[in-house]
Parts: structure tokens; sequence; C-alpha cells
């Protein structure tokens, strides 16, 4: 169940790179995600879930600007994946599968990355770019939502 769960926050990550990694931390934070004496322990720190919180509300403020940057881009692509690698060993530790889970949330992180793109763009030709972004937001966030209650 744990290397599931650390596809499914990959795809998290591949759709909205901070949003994996803020909900994982609130997860470690308020004792749902027991990650103490590992090395992704840092997320359940005090000021973590905050930090990452306002990063993840950055990135859905500027994923409507139209400057941003496709989250093809080498940049964007690599932060999804670190993001995705981060988040899945992260789900997988306590279970003690951090090799599948960090392999999985890669994995997962492409598949969101490229899916959720194309997803965007398919939304964007029927309802126009900003209705489809937020509605590839709820999606992500509904997504990391059920990954952190199956934990």
């Amino acid at each position: 169940m744990a290397v599931i769960l650390a596809f499914l926050i990959g795809i998290v990550a591949g759709a909205r790179a901070m949003t994996a990694p803020a909900i994982i931390s609130w997860a470690a934070w308020l004792g749902l995600l027991p990650l103490q004496g590992t090395l992704v322990a840092f997320l359940g720190y005090q000021y973590t879930p905050f930090i990452l919180t306002l990063l993840a509300l950055f990135e859905l403020v500027s994923d409507q600007l139209p400057a941003t940057p496709s989250r093809k881009v080498p940049i964007q692509f690599g932060t999804r994946l670190l993001m995705g690698a981060l988040t899945g060993f992260a789900v997988a530790a306590p279970a003690g599968s951090v090799v599948l889970g960090l392999v999985a949330g890669i994995v997962g992180a492409v598949i969101g990355t490229l899916g959720g793109a194309a997803l965007r763009a398919a939304l964007a030709e029927r309802v126009g770019n900003h209705p489809a972004a937020f509605i590839e937001d709820a999606l992500a966030i509904g997504l990391a939502v059920i990954v952190v209650l199956l934990l």
C-alpha cells in the first residue's frame, strides 16, 4: 500500500510540485506520518508545513500567470521529479520501502507532469486556461488529501 500511495503522491508532485511536499509535511507535523529518525524527518519539523504551504500557494498563484514556463522545461520537470522522489520516499519510509517509494514517486511525477499537461491543454480548449488551472489545482489537492487519509 505504501508504494501505491508513493506513486499517487508522485502524481500530485507532477501536477503541482509544491502541493505534494506541503501536504506530506502537514501529515508528518500532525503525527499522521511518522518520519522521526528518517532522512526526511525535517518534513515534520515545527515550521516546515507553514513554509511549504506558502510555497504551494505561491505556485498556485504563479501558475495562472502567462509568463510561467511550461512544466515540461528542464528546471520545472526536474523540480517535479525531485518533489515526487522526496514525497514518495516520505510516504514509504514508515513501511521501510524507501527505495520503492522513491522510484514510485518519480514515476508518478512523470505521469503527473505529462498527464497533467495533457489534461490542462484539453480542459483549456473547452473551458479556458484559468478554469482549467483551477480544475487541475482541485484535482491535485483532492488526490493529495486522499493519500493522507489513506496513510
